[in-house]
C-alpha cells in the first residue's frame, strides 16, 4: 500500500473540529490512497417532508467523502474546492444511516475528479455522485 499523505487519526480530527462537517456526525469508516469512506448516522433533523432522508445529506456526505480522499493524496494542508457535482438519487433511505464511499480518478494539475456512492446498511445504491474539484493556486 502506498504511503498516505494524511492519517486516519488526522481525518478524523478534521472531521469533528471543522464546523461544516461536524453538525452532520459523519464517522472515518476507512481510508485508502486516493479514497475515504465514511458513516453517516441517521438525524430526525435530516428527514424531508414524507419521512425520507433529504437529497442535501447524500451530496454533503459525497463532496466531504471526496474532500477526504483528496487529502490521502495531496496532505492536509491541500485547499482544492469543489468545481462541480452531479448526482443521481437511486433509492430512498428511511430513517435509517449510510455509508459514502468516494475515489479519485484522476488527479491533474488543475482539476480533480472522482465518483461517490452512498449505500444503506445492506449494500443498497442510494445515490451516484460524479465530482470534480478544483486545485487551489499556492
Amino acid at each position: 500500500m502506498a504511503d498516505l499523505a494524511c492519517s486516519e487519526e488526522e481525518l478524523e480530527r478534521l472531521l469533528s473540529e471543522v464546523p461544516f462537517t461536524r453538525s452532520y456526525g459523519f464517522r472515518l469508516h476507512g481510508i485508502a490512497d486516493g479514497q475515504c469512506s465514511i458513516d453517516v448516522p441517521f438525524q430526525e433533523v435530516f428527514e424531508r417532508p414524507g419521512g425520507v432522508v433529504s437529497g442535501q445529506v447524500f451530496m454533503a456526505a459525497a463532496d466531504v467523502a471526496m474532500w477526504l480522499a483528496i487529502k490521502t493524496r495531496l496532505g492536509l494542508a491541500d485547499a482544492s474546492v469543489t468545481a462541480e457535482m452531479k448526482t443521481n438519487f437511486l433509492g430512498g433511505a428511511r430513517r435509517e444511516g449510510f455509508r459514502c464511499t468516494a475515489k479519485v480518478l484522476k488527479l491533474g494539475r488543475r482539476l480533480i475528479y472522482g465518483v461517490a456512492e452512498c449505500v444503506d446498511g445492506s449494500g443498497r445504491l442510494l445515490a451516484h455522485h460524479t465530482v470534480t474539484y478544483i486545485r487551489a493556486d499556492e
